[in-house]
C-alpha cells in the first residue's frame, strides 16, 4: 500500500509501470488519473489545501478498508495539493488484484471516497478574479452511498 500527498506532478505511465513491475501474482491492475477540469473556460487555477499527517492517515485508513474488502494485492493513491491549473493531474489511484472485478470495484470505491470524504479543501480562482470554495456535489455523495456496508 502506498499513499502519497504531494505538490509535485507525476507521470501516470511511470507510476503504473513501477506499481506492477515484477508482479506475476496479479490478474488485473486498474488505474485512474484525475485531471483538473475547466467546465466553462473561466478557471485560472484550483488551490488544494490539507493538514499534513491527518490527510495521509485518513486516506491510508480507507485504503486499508479497500484492501481488506476486495483482497487487493496492492494499492497506490497519489493526491496533489497546492495550486493546480486546468489540464494538470490532480490524483491517481491504482489497484492490483487477482481478478479484474475486485480491482475495478476497489478503484471506484477509492475514487468515490477521495472525491467526497478525503480531507482536502479546494478553492477555485477564476480568470476574472472571482474565487470560491468547491462545494460537495449531490452526485458525488450518491456515488459514495453505493458502497455502504
Amino acid at each position: 500500500m502506498h499513499v502519497r500527498v504531494q505538490t509535485d506532478t507525476f507521470n501516470p505511465g511511470t507510476e503504473l509501470s513501477e506499481f506492477a513491475q515484477g508482479r506475476n501474482d496479479l490478474g488485473a491492475v486498474v488505474s485512474f488519473t484525475g485531471i483538473v477540469r475547466d467546465d466553462d473556460g473561466t478557471l485560472d487555477r484550483m488551490e488544494i489545501e490539507h493538514y499534513p499527517g491527518m490527510t495521509e492517515k485518513a486516506i491510508a485508513a480507507i485504503v486499508d478498508k479497500a484492501c481488506a474488502r476486495w483482497s487487493l494485492a496492492d494499492c497506490l493513491v497519489i493526491h496533489r495539493h497546492g495550486p493546480l491549473r486546468p489540464g494538470e493531474q490532480i490524483m491517481m489511484v491504482a489497484t492490483a488484484a487477482k481478478h479484474r472485478v475486485a480491482a475495478f470495484e476497489a478503484a471506484e470505491y477509492l475514487m468515490d471516497y477521495l472525491k467526497s470524504r478525503a480531507p482536502f479543501w479546494k478553492k477555485e480562482f477564476a480568470r476574472d478574479g472571482a474565487t470560491g470554495w468547491v462545494a460537495a456535489k449531490v452526485d458525488d455523495e450518491d456515488a459514495l452511498k453505493r458502497w455502504s456496508e
